[in-house]
């Protein structure tokens, strides 16, 4: 009898830790993605636009932080996720925290009971809290400025991760982007075929790496993107 209690009690404890581990193992970043991309916008800096369902998610995380109401700034942030918690499946206008303009344009939430799990509520809540800061806020600000202040191609380029295989000066995998200007024969027509198409051996010492094809980018950009490389022949000419 003392053997069969000790196993059952053994078998309900660490099926308590099987959970808790499936708990905190949830991916709040995901779930957000998958749960909330339909009305709010979570681009940091946010984008807004005049037909949008709901304000962006960065404007939810500020606003609830600014507005819960405690005497212990520790509790801040768990008052906080706990509000989510609560307001996404009983969500009403005297829970709101939106001002009543926000409210007129928006209306209340609608409730998402059934649609997501309070676990799940927990993982986004904590992802959206401990990510739309100010700090991350000031950082992304200052990368968006500094690709603001980019020839369009080159924005493209570090949008797009050309960079991890080419630098503008020098060989990586595949060739300086300064070579590839400079390369007899190739004329924005041939660069942009080598983007949208991808090519290979092309080049001696890119040692058979294989240029993927990028034909999801559309042709206004393949051609921004094969005018800023030719550019930099220019540059090269110029110094």
């Amino acid at each position: 009898m003392r053997t069969i209690f000790l196993t059952s009690l053994l078998l309900l404890i660490f099926s308590g830790c099987s959970q808790e581990k499936k708990v905190n193992n949830l991916d709040g970043k995901k779930l957000l993605e998958e749960k909330c991309t339909q009305c709010h916008n979570i681009d940091l800096p946010p984008k807004t636009f005049e037909d949008e369902k709901a304000p962006p998610m960065m404007a939810v995380a500020f606003h609830i932080k600014g507005f819960i109401k405690t005497g212990d700034e520790s509790q801040r942030i768990p008052k906080a996720i706990a509000f989510v918690k609560d307001y996404v499946v009983s969500p009403s206008a005297s829970k709101s925290f939106c001002d009543k303009e926000s409210l007129k344009s928006y209306g209340v939430m609608p409730s998402q009971k059934g649609k997501v799990s309070q676990d799940e509520l927990q993982a986004i809540a904590e992802y959206i809290f401990s990510h739309f800061t100010q700090k991350n806020l000031d950082e992304a600000q200052l990368l968006q400025n500094k690709f603001n202040s980019m020839p369009k191609g080159e924005y493209l380029a570090q949008k797009n991760n050309c960079l991890t295989c080419h630098k503008i000066d020098k060989h990586i995998i595949g060739p300086a982007f300064r070579d590839v200007a400079m390369k007899q024969g190739n004329s924005l027509e041939v660069i942009m075929k080598s983007i949208k198409n991808g090519s290979k051996k092309k080049y001696t010492n890119s040692k058979g790496a294989i240029m993927p094809a990028f034909k999801k980018l559309s042709d206004a950009d393949i051609k921004t993107l094969g005018e800023w490389v030719l550019s930099l022949k220019l540059q090269k000419d110029k110094k």
